[in-house]
């Protein structure tokens, strides 16, 4: 686990170039604190930083790696962990491969398997991964991100050469010297503004992208990444017409959760396991338990009722016999840390969450090294409340278009606030209307009058068009899951999980989100996800006999924070002064989120997920674009033993 840079050019004479990666290394010492490393030839420079999970001694980066007779072909930066490393590497030992390995640990395994299998090696992967190879042979870099788009990787080209990495500080620091633009992007803001976070593959500067997940690219020097998707997900369900069926099902999906949560305890160092209260999280920890009796859980919690699962995480914890770690984060310590944790975030994301994550991995951090967590069980089990939507809505199927479009004209007339003035209107659109991602923060309304320059030409069909054209036939919550895999998961809960872990050296691992496990979630039927009920019905019955009966069919709260309460009062002065002091206003109306803010303080319309995400993007803007705020980031922390 580790941040990683590389840099194709010519342009510069070697020492300057390798002064450069280094030095832009610094900004994200935090994700590999261990050792830092750089190779270079007269085409590229590459740069890595080293949090050491396996082989602790002998993985180093850049590693070297190549057949007999050209012992030294390949250089890979390889960030993020195989699980099937030990299956792959017996494979290219056996004969006709025959492939040796001096290091113990996964990174030759990926070099090793790219030049025996060349591009479709990355198909045999299981696990989270970002990585650069450059054949020193053929002149030519191969790279790719996992299928879900765990691990990041930005990337930049202008007349100087081309860069990738793992944050983007590190290519802001380049970018001067490849001619690379870092003007804000104003259509991925107006995205954010509307979603809360910048989707893919944009970023909030205009010459910075991101590698897509699930998807390889190939560049040679004075050329532009090609790039192609490996990965396409598919929502296929099976029939099942008896009660033996759906048992069959619930054993397939438990056998496929203790497999990966087994290959995810993989590790040199100690494993811990985030514990929220909820089925996915107890689950996650209550599986690691039983290759680590003394398994160390972690959650977080607010002093205020309604907004904390430290209870139930505790029970849950006492329950499979775990010890349990507590954090709880008052609002004056939010503050204080938010101008940080948006620094470590590259670009602004908008789900308040993201701030008690970086408390517990900090806590975390005193005591282990990696922690498992249990993100993505609801986009391939259908944990979301939204995914009943369809259900409620099954009546307007029925209906005629004109009819349809005159109830959604009705809906409009209808004054807010007025019971089933929603309904209507949702009831009234199309599936690729209404839905595209489990967040929308401002309406077009809304939008228009706080952000200036409003385009009525960007919408999420920018995001949304492609998925919901490969999944055309399927059942409509299968469309919202996949939807889903390329919004709401890459875009927010993953880059929360990854950026917050991370930028406490702590590695996150997301057993759900593992190729196997996608494959038994992907053959779900309907009936089996979604009930008038509950959410995940399969994944709860798969579970019984694994997690306690208290957390078995628990409503999801996850880690929420009462950023409505506190905008209203100890946190109204702060939030204040954010906008007083920003500079934005070229692309915001400074007046109109003013008023945003008396009006939610004032009560009763509650404005805090469109403040949240207005102040957020201030906070971006004063760090990174007018560098008038400068977090003191501290040096990496790290306990004496882990």
């Amino acid at each position: 686990m580790c941040g990683l840079l590389g840099l194709l050019t010519a342009q510069q004479d070697a020492a300057q170039r390798v002064a450069d990666v280094t030095a832009a290394l610094r900004c994200q010492r935090h994700r590999g604190p261990d050792e830092t490393g750089t190779w270079h030839d007269a085409d590229v420079v590459l740069g890595f930083n080293r949090l050491s999970i396996i082989d602790l001694e002998h993985s180093h980066q850049p590693l070297r790696w190549g057949p007999p007779g050209t012992p030294e072909r390949y250089i890979i930066l390889f960030n993020g962990e195989v699980y099937n490393y030990l299956e792959l590497r017996a494979e290219l030992q056996d004969q006709p491969y025959g492939a040796s390995f001096a290091t113990e640990g996964d990174t030759e395994v990926v070099v090793a398997a790219y030049h025996h299998f060349g591009p479709a090696a990355v198909q045999r992967l299981r696990g989270m991964f970002a990585f650069v190879i450059w054949d020193t042979q053929l002149r030519l870099a191969f790279g790719a991100r996992d299928p879900f788009g765990i691990k990041p990787l930005f990337s930049c080209s202008g007349p100087g050469g081309v860069a990738f990495a793992s944050e983007k500080k590190s290519l802001l620091e380049l970018a001067p010297s490849l001619g690379v633009s870092t003007a804000v992007d104003h259509r991925a803001l107006q995205h954010y503004l509307t979603l809360q976070y910048v989707p893919e593959p944009a970023s909030l500067h205009t010459g910075i992208a991101r590698i897509e997940s699930g998807t390889s690219f190939t560049i040679s020097p004075g050329g532009k990444p090609v790039t192609e998707r490996y990965f396409h997900p598919r929502f296929r369900p099976r029939e099942i017409r008896s009660e033996a069926g759906a048992r069959v099902l619930y054993h397939e999906i438990a056998a496929a959760m203790r497999d990966s949560v087994a290959k995810h305890m993989r590790a040199d160092v100690t494993v811990g396991a985030f514990l929220s209260g909820g089925i996915d999280s107890t689950a996650i920890a209550a599986l690691a338990r039983e290759h680590n009796p003394n398994l160390i859980t972690f959650t977080t919690g607010f002093e205020r009722e309604g907004y904390s699962e430290v209870d139930v995480a505790a029970e849950s914890a006492a329950a499979i016999g775990v010890r349990h770690v507590v954090r709880t984060v008052s609002a004056t310590e939010l503050a204080e840390a938010l101008p940080l944790i948006v620094w470590y975030l590259d670009d602004p994301v908008a789900d308040p969450a993201l701030v008690p994550l970086w408390f517990i991995a900090r806590q975390a951090r005193e005591h282990v090294k990696v922690v498992l967590s249990g993100e993505g069980a609801d986009e391939l089990f259908g944990g979301y409340t939204i995914y009943r939507e369809p259900l409620s809505l099954a009546a307007f199927d029925k209906v005629p278009g004109g009819l349809r479009r005159t109830l959604g004209r009705l809906s409009r007339r209808i004054p807010e606030g007025v019971r089933g003035k929603d309904l209507l209107r949702r009831g009234s659109l199309p599936l690729e209307q209404r839905y595209y991602g489990n967040a929308r923060i401002f309406r077009d309304d809304q939008l228009r009058a706080v952000l200036r320059g409003y385009d009525p030409t960007v919408s999420h069909a920018d995001l949304t068009a492609a998925p919901y054209a490969a999944s055309a036939g399927w059942d409509p919550v299968a469309r919202m899951q996949h939807v889903d895999l390329f919004t709401w998961l890459r875009g927010d809960i993953l880059v929360k999980a990854d950026k917050m872990t991370m930028a406490n050296s702590l590695e996150l691992r997301v057993p759900f989100l593992d190729p196997e496990v996608f494959r038994v979630a992907s053959t779900i039927p309907l009936a089996e996800k979604i009930t008038r009920e509950t959410t995940k019905h399969a994944l709860r019955q798969a579970l019984r006999d694994i997690v306690p009966a208290h957390v078995l069919h628990r409503r999801k709260l996850g880690f929420p924070v009462p950023i409505r309460h506190w905008l209203r009062k100890e946190l109204h002065d702060w939030a204040r002064s954010i906008i007083d002091d920003s500079g934005t206003a070229e692309f915001l109306d400074l007046a109109a989120a003013h008023r945003m803010l008396d009006e939610h303080r004032a009560g009763p319309r509650d404005h805090s997920r469109r403040l949240w995400a207005v102040l957020v993007f201030m906070l971006w803007h004063a760090i990174f674009v007018e560098q008038r705020i400068t977090p003191a980031v501290p040096e990496p922390r790290y306990p004496v033993q882990v």
